[in-house]
């Protein structure tokens, strides 16, 4: 298994720990689940992406992008309505503990690539945020 580089764009199984679970206490995501990478950079030497969730659950007006339905067979999901929240991040220094294989795909870690013009239009939303969300640290 060769764990590739993370990059903006990116589709990982990652074990996702929601903000609220992390402000009462919880240190590990309770699922794996797709996430994609918004940025990457570096901070005391180390490796970090910035990772947001994709969910099937609907969020609030605002605070998710709906990925197409021709995204969603190009990263290999299944074909139920998801979205990609922008309200709430994980930080992690990559690729850390929560990366995980994908089930049955030949220990691959990466669902694929989401278009840019689908990247841009989620970074343009967290950027519209007020508040602007939180990073919930992962190490």
């Amino acid at each position: 298994m060769v764990l590739p580089p993370p990059a903006p764009g990116l589709v990982v199984h990652f074990s996702y720990l929601w903000r609220n679970q992390f402000e009462q206490g919880e240190e590990t995501g309770r699922k794996v689940r797709p996430c994609l990478i918004i940025a990457v950079g570096t901070r005391d030497g180390d490796l970090r992406a910035f990772i947001v969730p994709i969910t099937h659950s609907e969020p609030p007006q605002g605070r998710g992008v709906p990925i197409p339905p021709k995204v969603k067979i190009h990263l290999g999901l299944d074909e139920q309505a998801s979205w990609i929240i922008i309200d709430d991040l994980n930080v992690t220094i990559w690729p850390g503990f929560d990366l995980h294989p994908i089930p049955n795909r030949s220990g691959s870690f990466v669902y694929g690539e989401v278009p840019a013009s689908l990247l841009r239009q989620v970074l343009t939303a967290i950027k519209a945020l007020r508040p602007q969300p939180k990073a919930t640290p992962r190490t």
